[in-house]
């Protein structure tokens, strides 16, 4: 007869890992959540293009011929940002049923005399009698110039130049990342409930005195860090897929690179502090028994997070204060603020590497401090573990 295989600890690992991936995928919280994000990024998405394409357009008739005035009415609709059109009519009555058939916004008569008339419904708006005016004077202008002999005028063109030529890229770029990091947020705060969740299920059903039978209990913390940072990042990245490329797809941004690198940034951010949170949720699940309890040792890690969100959106307006630059470097609120400094442009190549080792350090720490309590706390079902007794057992 032979002997029960002993499981390796990594094996061990990614069972406990499997595990939480195939409950938590089906659980109609984690499917309700995914559905709700990518509805609110297509709907974004959706009101930016409509806002995008939701320029001034304006129909405008001409009675007789048109091929002097539909050059000078399109260049005074562009000047004053109206998609003009020029509809050609054969007389004074036509242009009346096309005015009342809401065919054209106007309709201009008489245009080659020195009475001409626009003929509205009821009144002409300011962007339309703008079109109109202009053109008409700068027909009248062109020949009255040419009556006196002068044939063109050499009119210099005005060169335009910005101070800040980069401002609405950057500013494309720290949307991106402001709406990152809230996604960010949100994720760490869902998949930090659902570790907690389990941790407590599986307390006061006693089933974790049957998994750590035949596991350690930094194993079982490992597997559900795992599984669940699988299952989170897979979320991040196909709702970070969808806006990403829902924006390149209908040209809401002007520079696909920047957005795509600062959609990178966010991800790899998630990665680190999903790390540290997640190992601060179950530690702070495994203190207590009953989900009644969860909300008072979730509350100061939640506070954090709300804290590092506010400080992250805060440092979009200005990457390069004291109190942006000071957290940038903080463990656990780095990950909400860095992003939107890194996409602000206001980022020394030493600050980011600085900012990566300090997280993984105190990832690190909370790992190595929070497996002792994990572990001494996981098995204490009644009641409320204190933390100093949790971490004696752990050493224990």
């Amino acid at each position: 007869m032979t002997e029960p295989r002993t499981l390796s600890s990594a094996a061990l690992v990614r069972l406990v890992a499997a595990r939480e991936i195939s409950t938590r995928i089906r659980d109609k919280s984690f499917i309700i959540s995914s559905v709700v994000i990518i509805l609110l990024i297509v709907g974004s998405i959706g009101f930016q293009v409509a806002i995008n394409s939701g320029g001034a357009e304006s129909r405008i008739g001409v009675v007789g011929d048109i091929s002097s005035l539909r050059p000078a009415l399109e260049a005074q609709g562009k000047a004053v940002a109206v998609d003009v059109t020029v509809v050609e009519l054969d007389d004074d009555a036509a242009a009346r049923s096309a005015v009342k058939d809401g065919d054209v916004d106007g309709a201009l008569v008489d245009a080659d005399t020195s009475s001409p008339r626009l003929v509205v419904q009821d009144s002409a708006d300011g962007s339309l009698r703008a079109v109109v005016q202009g053109a008409v004077a700068q027909l009248s202008l062109s020949e009255q110039l040419a009556r006196a002999g002068v044939s063109t005028l050499d009119v210099p063109e005005v060169a335009v130049s910005p101070l800040d030529p980069d401002s609405e890229q950057n500013g494309q770029r720290i949307v991106a990342a402001i709406i990152g990091v809230s996604l960010l947020y949100g994720l760490l705060i869902l998949f930090g409930q659902f570790i907690a969740q389990g941790v407590v299920e599986e307390k006061s059903s006693r089933v974790v005195e049957l998994l750590l039978a035949t596991m350690r209990p930094w194993q079982l913390l490992a597997g559900k860090i795992l599984g669940l940072g699988v299952l989170a990042l897979g979320q991040m990245v196909v709702v970070i897929g969808v806006g990403v490329g829902g924006a390149l797809a209908f040209d809401v941004v002007d520079v696909p690179g920047d957005i795509v690198g600062t959609a990178v940034s966010v991800v790899a951010w998630f990665v680190l502090g999903f790390a540290f949170y997640a190992s601060i949720f179950a530690v702070a699940a495994s203190l207590v028994s009953r989900q009644e309890d969860l909300g008072t040792v979730l509350m100061p890690t939640t506070l954090v997070l709300v804290v590092a969100l506010v400080i992250g959106i805060q440092a979009a307006g200005d990457p390069g204060g004291t109190l942006a630059t000071v957290t940038s470097y903080v463990p656990g609120l780095s990950p909400l603020v860095m992003p939107v400094r890194q996409a602000a442009g206001d980022v020394a190549l030493w600050e980011i590497p600085l900012a990566v080792v300090l997280m993984l350090i105190a990832t690190a720490l909370i790992v190595r401090l929070g497996g002792r309590v994990y572990a001494g706390a996981l098995l204490r079902t009644s009641g409320k573990t204190k933390l100093r007794e949790a971490l004696t057992a752990g050493r224990a």
